[in-house]
């Protein structure tokens, strides 16, 4: 397992574990009081900047908790060039925890590739009601990337009949109408994370 690798334990414990970082990448980040916000994004901002490419590959060869930080690390340092790693890695979901830290990722770069990298994925994930994988961050993350481009290729998922509306009623985990204000305003809150660490 490459967990066992001396150099991924080291960059493991350089740029995740502090202060549990993988743990807090996502939605505990959004609801984080201001005193332990602020100090926690300049440390990502700090190591976004100090990690190289050759840590970030390393690192998305790990297991859930490395992939999540270095697709958070990406997307801070504006790595766009990961874009196509990163869409592979949410289409393969290898691994649980990581998918939503790729959508954000998309999500920050912001392109019409990176929207086709959402959409494949979706095409994929939600003929699979079975599957509570990371379906609803992405169609919040391709709805997000469609406002910010004036797009519109989350409509065919979104309209009635369309794959969004068969996997909410077919997915016995999920409830509720199909609404994706709450997943679109998620992807909204962690790019902003994205942008003030960026900006720091």
């Amino acid at each position: 397992m490459i967990r066992c690798d001396p150099e991924v334990q080291a960059l493991y414990r350089r740029y995740c574990l502090p202060e549990r970082r993988y743990l807090k990448l996502g939605g505990r980040v959004l609801r984080m009081p201001r005193e332990e916000y602020e100090p926690f994004v300049q440390a990502l901002a700090a190591d976004a900047r100090a990690v190289s490419d050759a840590e970030l590959t390393a690192l998305l060869e790990g297991s859930w908790r490395e992939r999540r930080t270095a697709a958070w690390l990406a997307a801070v340092s504006r790595r766009d060039h990961f874009r196509e790693r990163l869409g592979a890695l949410l289409l393969e979901s290898e691994v649980c925890c990581a998918g939503g830290a790729y959508c954000v990722a998309l999500a920050s770069f912001g392109t019409a590739r990176d929207a086709d990298l959402l959409a494949a994925y979706l095409d994929r994930y939600l003929r699979r009601p079975d599957l509570a994988y990371d379906q609803p961050t992405a169609m919040g993350a391709l709805a997000y990337t469609d406002s910010v481009l004036q797009g519109d290729r989350a409509t065919r998922f979104l309209r009635e009949g369309g794959l969004w509306r068969e996997w909410i009623r077919d997915a016995p985990h999920m409830h509720g109408d199909g609404d994706i204000s709450g997943y679109l305003g998620g992807i909204r809150l962690a790019r902003a994370v994205v942008d003030e660490s960026a900006a720091i």
